[in-house]
């Protein structure tokens, strides 16, 4: 985008001069750039105003899948998981951002066991003992995007099923350690993968985070295994999701044909997957939705 003068109002919409707003910070964008640096361009950065909004968009996120940690049991449904989805977004005045997303037929995403992701909701999945479920939300308000996801337990797990639950759930913190400003997007990825193959486990390849708030999916794209000191420069305004996909087994994975969205390990073993959306600010990051 073209920049404005130092003394036209900063591109940002704060309304103060450039000058005095984001002059210095794009000075160091472009020393970065300067340097062979991947750098976020202004159009996925979000401003105070767009960043309140986004809060209250995952308000509700956060509260649906607070309600699905209270109910979901054995023999409950996964039909019934998306029917609670799509209750309490209407009420909210909101929309399920995954219903009719690229022909996704549901109001939620919910993955059991074997599934990595993208799970569809149905009647005929009915959750039993022993097994761990990924309920993953994401919510439109007022044209502002929130995503996140958490694991579930229904009743007596295995303990190789709970370690892997745990072990994905430390993979997104050790990661979200890693998110600070002027640093980069491979630090976190390092963090997340070192992490989960120290634990016997490994990490999905193919799908990854994303740019998130204006947009469902946005720039950047979020790895997994990237090496720190690499990938593109973390800023403050930046938004994206950290939600590794960890497998008990193999990382290969396929694409059920019959449905053409769920996601199936290839070995067949167990997959687990914790999603957050972070905030980088001045000084570090916030956690905007879990």
């Amino acid at each position: 985008m073209e920049l404005p003068e130092r003394n036209q109002p900063c591109w940002c919409g704060s309304g103060k001069k450039y000058k005095k707003c984001h002059w210095n910070f794009d000075e160091k964008l472009k020393q970065y750039e300067n340097q062979g640096i991947i750098v976020p361009s202004h159009e996925i950065l979000k401003t105070p105003e767009q960043i309140k909004k986004i809060k209250e968009s995952a308000k509700i996120n956060i509260a649906i899948l607070d309600y699905v940690a209270e109910h979901i049991q054995e023999g409950v449904s996964t039909q019934e998981i998306d029917n609670w989805v799509a209750k309490i977004t209407a009420e909210a005045g909101a929309v399920a951002a995954p219903l009719n997303y690229e022909g996704f037929p549901k109001s939620v995403c919910t993955s059991v066991n074997e599934q990595v992701c993208h799970g569809i909701p149905s009647k005929d999945v009915v959750l039993k003992n022993g097994d761990i479920v990924n309920v993953d939300v994401s919510t439109i308000l007022d044209g502002y995007y929130s995503d996140s996801s958490r694991m579930f337990c229904i009743g007596q797990v295995s303990p190789e099923k709970k370690k892997l639950v745990d072990v994905t759930k430390e993979c997104v913190e050790k990661g979200l350690a890693q998110v600070k400003p002027w640093g980069f997007l491979g630090d976190m990825s390092q963090a997340v993968y070192e992490h989960a193959h120290a634990n016997g486990f490994s990490v999905v390849r193919e799908i990854g985070g994303h740019g998130i708030g204006l947009e469902f999916h946005e720039d950047p794209w979020v790895g997994y295994i990237q090496k720190a000191g690499t990938g593109m420069l973390l800023v403050p305004g930046m938004m994206f999701t950290i939600e590794p996909m960890i497998n008990m087994g193999s990382h290969e994975i396929y694409v059920d044909d019959s449905d053409g969205w769920s996601v199936y390990t290839e070995d067949g073993l167990p997959s687990a997957q914790w999603e957050i959306m972070v905030l980088v600010t001045e000084t570090g990051c916030e956690v905007i939705c879990y």
